[in-house]
Order: structure tokens, then sequence, then C-alpha cells
């Protein structure tokens, strides 16, 4: 009998959308009960890149945005005249396979926005676990005006679910508001959606976006930061007592002495009851980035 481990499974590449609307409040989706990733738990909108339709990560965040929740990033040289129930209908066909996204973006004369996102960290899935995803985080505004002679589909709107092929319900909720949500047992998010929301808070304060605050988040996403790839290891601290993801850069892995890039977590089960982003470095500045990128 080999006794060896089983070697782990290849990540599977995907991407997820943050999507940012006037008021400073950030599009969750809940997943399905029953679905085989994420089950339950709030998240952004995203899913797996698909090789027969997606040309980059960009354009798989916002395909999966579109079916999820139905927002749409896209932009034309033209005022559109797509009714909502054809909107609705395209939707349905995208989601359940009947249409390509690029079909149904080309017959209404528009493009995906894909220069709209901005990167904000790349996710790795740790060895141990059965299902595995590389997931690139992207961050966009909500807008809704017209540039250049260009009529953008980013506009402010109410998502809507998908009748629960994948998402039960779709709504914008402040960073403060949502980290508080989770903290008092009223949804429920996982370490990644946690640290982005965490990251957020602090740029996002107040009920109306201003160009400060964008021009943060793109100044954040063109550092370190958002190349940054997050690779989880588990491990027991505080002299055994507490559970925590412990992320690159920590003293735990090799950084500096008193450098701390981790999430303490107290479980629930499969979820997590409680978590506490432990991160004491600037993150323009001090991110530690992984060279080699996967290609498409």
């Amino acid at each position: 009998m080999d006794s060896k481990s089983p070697k782990p499974t290849e990540p599977r590449l995907s991407a997820t959308l943050v999507l940012v609307n006037s008021h400073n409040e950030i599009l969750l989706v809940q997943r399905n009960p029953q679905a085989r990733s994420f089950a339950g738990q709030h998240v952004f909108p995203g899913g797996n890149f698909d090789a027969k339709q997606d040309t980059s990560l960009e354009w798989t965040a916002i395909r999966e945005t579109f079916e999820e929740a139905g927002l749409l990033l896209a932009f034309s040289n033209t005022p559109s005249t797509l009714l909502d129930v054809d909107f609705t209908q395209a939707r349905e066909a995208v989601h359940e396979g009947h249409m390509t996204f690029s079909t149904f973006l080309t017959n209404n004369n528009l493009r995906a926005d894909v220069g709209a996102l901005l990167p904000f960290t790349t996710w790795v899935t740790p060895p141990s676990s059965a299902r595995r995803f590389r997931t690139e985080f992207f961050v966009a505004f909500l807008k809704d005006s017209t540039s250049d002679g260009l009529y953008s589909f980013r506009k402010e709107c109410l998502p809507t679910p998908d009748g629960g092929q994948e998402v039960i319900r779709t709504r914008f909720l402040h960073p403060e508001s949502a980290i508080e949500e989770f903290r008092t047992g009223k949804i429920g998010l996982f370490p990644p959606q946690y640290y982005i929301l965490e990251t957020l808070r602090s740029i996002l304060t107040g009920s109306s976006n201003t160009e400060s605050q964008r021009n943060a988040v793109q100044m954040l996403s063109r550092a370190a930061f958002g190349r940054m790839v997050i690779n989880p290891k588990l491990f027991r601290v505080n002299d055994g007592v507490d559970e925590a993801f412990v992320y690159e850069g920590d003293e735990l892995r090799g950084g500096p002495k008193g450098r701390l890039h981790r999430m303490v977590v107290e479980r629930r089960g499969a979820s997590f009851s409680q978590m506490n982003l432990r991160r004491n470095f600037d993150l323009f500045t001090q991110c530690p980035v992984e060279v080699h990128i996967p290609k498409l």
C-alpha cells in the first residue's frame, strides 16, 4: 500500500466581483443552501472560468454577476433599446447555457466593461480541500452616467437572485453593516469575504461614495495588494488556544518578527461563527507578491 499522501487537486481558475454602489455598499449574494460550494453563505458574485466562452477572468466576473445578480457591467456606443423582459430572458438563457454571454452582448450592441474591474487579491484554497479554487478578486464601482459618447450599463439598480439556481438572496450592504450582521449571526461569511470587507471598511466610510475613496481603492489595486496571492495555512496560535488561517508575510510564515497577517477563527460546524483579522503592515508597500501567474 502506498503510504504517501494523495496529491492535492489542481485549483480551478475562478473570479469574483466586489461591486460598490454610490452609497458605499457592496453587493452580496446568498448561496443556495444546497450548493456544492459556500452553501448558504454570503459571498460576492462569481464563479469558475469557462474556457468555452470567457476571454479573461474579468469576463468571468462580469458574466457571473449578470447571471447571479442581474447586474450588467457593459457599455455601448448608442443608448440601449433592451427591454426589461428581454434582459431577464437573456439572463436566464445565459445562466442555463442556452446562449453564450458573448452572443447576448453582440446581439444588443454591448461590450463587457472589463476595464472597470480592478484586481484586488487572489485566493487559493488550501491543498487539504477536496475542491480547490484559485480565485481572482476584482473590485468595481457602479455608475449612472455617460462619458466619451459611451452609454454605461453600470447602473444603480437593485440586484435580483437567479431563481434559486445558485443564489437565493441578493442585496447591497455597507462593509460595516455586513461585518456586524456576521458577528451577530445574521449572515454567514468565509475568511476571504470577511478579509475584503474589513479591508474596504476603513476606506468606504460614510454613505456617499467620493472621488478620494475611489482613488484610494484604485491605488490599493495598483499597489502590491492588488497582486497579492493568499495561500492560507492553518495554525494553532495563542499557546494553542485559538485556530488561525495564517497568510503570507506573517511571522509564522517567514515574515519579520512581530509581523501579523492572519485570521483567527471560531467555527460552527462547516461554517464560521467569529473571525478576527490581525494585520499590522502597510497595505500599499508591504504586501507579499507571487511572481508566477498561471495562464488561462
